[in-house]
C-alpha cells in the first residue's frame, strides 16, 4: 500500500519571547487547516532586554532555527521589543530576517501598522500591559509611524505571570472604559495576553476594530503568504488591500 504524503499549505515560524506563554496557543488555535506553526524561543524581555541592534545575531540564529523546518515566512513576535527602537529600527531588523530566511518577514510593530492601513484607521485608542514605562515606549512607536492617540492606558501589571494569568474580561472593560467615538479602532499590546478571546464581543460593544498582537500577527504573515483565512475580528474580514507599510518579497 502507498501513501500520499501530508504537505502542510503554509508553515509560519515565530520568533518568541522565552518568557511567553500565550501565542503559541493562540496562534495555534487560529491558524487556519494546513498552516503550521512553528516556534523558537529568544531571550529578550525582562532582565533579558537589550536595543534590537544587539539582539539582532540571536534573532538571525532563531530565523536559521526556524529556516530548518522550511517554514515560508518568518514573525518577530514581540510588541515591546519590536517596537522599542523606533520605526527604523524594527524595519532593519525585519529587512535582516529577510534576507537571511529569503522568505517573507514581519515584526509584531509591523504586522499591527499592517493591519491599521487594511483598517484605515490613524485615531486610535491604546492599551498596554507594561509599566508606564514600558508603555512610553510603545506610544513613541505609535506616534512616530503617524497615529493619533486619543486615550491610552497601562496595565503595570507586575511582569509575564501576571500578563498571562489576567483574564481576558480585564482588557474587555479596560477597553470599554476607554470608548471614544472619534477612535478608528482599539489596540490591546502585548503577544502574552489573553485579549484575543474578547475581540469580538469589544467590537460589538464599542462598534469598531479591536486589534490584538497575535491577531494581527497571524492575520498579516498569511497575506503575506497570499492566503485568505478566517479569525476573530473586523480585521480577518477586511478585503486583501495589501500590505500597507510593510515590504514583502
Amino acid at each position: 500500500m502507498s501513501y500520499a504524503p501530508v504537505i502542510p499549505r503554509a508553515r509560519i515560524g515565530f520568533i518568541i519571547p522565552s518568557s511567553n506563554r500565550m501565542a503559541e496557543p493562540q496562534i495555534q488555535r487560529y491558524a487556519p487547516e494546513g498552516v503550521v506553526p512553528h516556534f523558537t524561543r529568544l531571550r529578550m524581555t525582562n532582565r533579558h532586554r537589550r536595543p534590537l541592534p544587539e539582539l539582532l545575531p540571536q534573532i538571525l540564529e532563531c530565523t536559521a532555527l526556524l529556516m530548518d523546518s522550511k517554514c515560508d515566512a518568518i514573525v518577530f513576535q514581540c510588541t515591546g521589543t519590536s517596537m522599542s527602537g523606533g520605526v527604523d529600527a524594527d524595519e532593519m531588523v525585519v529587512s535582516e530576517i529577510r534576507k537571511a530566511a529569503d522568505r517573507p518577514a514581519v515584526s509584531t510593530a509591523g504586522a499591527v501598522r499592517a493591519a491599521l492601513s487594511a483598517l484605515h484607521a490613524s485615531r486610535l485608542v491604546f492599551v498596554s500591559e507594561t509599566s508606564p514605562e514600558g508603555h512610553a515606549k510603545k506610544l513613541a512607536y505609535l506616534r512616530e509611524a503617524g497615529y493619533e492617540i486619543l486615550r491610552d492606558h497601562a496595565a503595570n501589571l507586575g511582569g509575564s505571570d501576571a500578563y498571562c494569568t489576567t483574564p481576558a474580561e480585564f482588557w474587555f472593560d479596560v477597553a470599554l472604559r476607554l470608548r471614544d467615538q472619534r477612535a478608528d479602532a482599539y489596540f490591546i499590546s502585548c503577544a502574552n495576553i489573553r485579549s484575543m478571546d474578547v475581540i469580538e464581543p469589544l467590537e460589538q460593544a464599542l462598534g469598531a476594530p479591536v486589534i490584538t498582537s497575535n491577531q494581527t500577527a497571524l492575520w498579516c504573515a498569511l497575506r503575506q503568504l497570499g492566503l485568505q483565512a478566517s479569525g476573530p475580528g473586523i480585521l480577518f474580514r477586511t478585503p486583501h488591500t495589501g500590505l500597507g507599510t510593510v515590504r514583502a518579497d
